[in-house]
């Protein structure tokens, strides 16, 4: 099984690997950065040996990468792995920011429903269950969410079952949930965020979240 080093390290924008298996132009490999798309985080962009992944597929615990063409590349082969740092440094901030955004919506509106979330590059988003506008109350979340952010808080990220690969965030002192995406260290690496209301339909709320860059 493909060793997920994106989790190990998040930070790390490119590994030599070994390819294990080939498929037509499906690859895996011994070991990878490159995250696949889940729990509503966009995956990465990256290459594999100069050629660049179109897709990321789930085959149970395994990780199989589609490229644009296998030609010239072997099983045994050790190849460079590269993932678009940008992009996932913007993905892991908008990650972290929708993840306080929700918590503090939670103890806002302790029966409010979630029913959606997205990480995109540019914006994270979170839809709730809820029949009133949440208009109202955005200032005032928002504001509690950057006080959060710049207080600068550890986040903690570990295994909470190593075998079925179920993780958690923590902020100690704030919050504890299950989540298997790839996290910052600190939460001041958010920086200022914005939120906008948006309504989805009747009893429906969109959060919008964008970085403050």
């Amino acid at each position: 099984m493909t060793r997920k080093l994106f989790w190990e390290d998040p930070y790390c924008s490119q590994i030599d690997t070994t390819i294990t298996s080939i498929d037509g132009n499906n690859v895996t490999v011994d070991k990878t950065i490159l995250y696949p798309f889940s729990g509503g985080q966009e995956r990465d962009h990256g290459t594999i040996a100069d050629r660049e992944v179109l897709e990321v597929h789930k085959r149970g615990k395994e990780l199989v990468y589609a490229l644009g063409n296998t030609e010239g590349l072997s099983v045994g082969d050790t190849v460079v792995m590269k993932i678009d740092w940008e992009r996932r440094y913007a993905l892991m901030r908008l990650h972290f920011a929708a993840e306080l955004v929700l918590e503090t919506v939670y103890r806002t509106f302790p029966s409010i429903e979630k029913i959606g979330a997205h990480i995109a590059r540019d914006k994270a988003r979170v839809d709730f269950l809820w029949a009133e506008s949440l208009s109202p109350h955005l200032p005032l979340i928002q504001e509690n969410v950057n006080r959060l952010i710049q207080e600068d808080h550890e986040i903690v990220s570990a295994f909470s079952d190593v075998e079925n690969e179920q993780r958690y965030w923590e902020v100690p002192g704030f919050a504890r949930v299950a989540c298997g995406g790839t996290h910052l260290k600190r939460t001041r690496e958010v920086g200022a965020i914005k939120l906008k209301r948006d309504n989805i339909g009747k009893g429906k709320e969109r959060i919008d979240i964008y970085l403050n860059i």
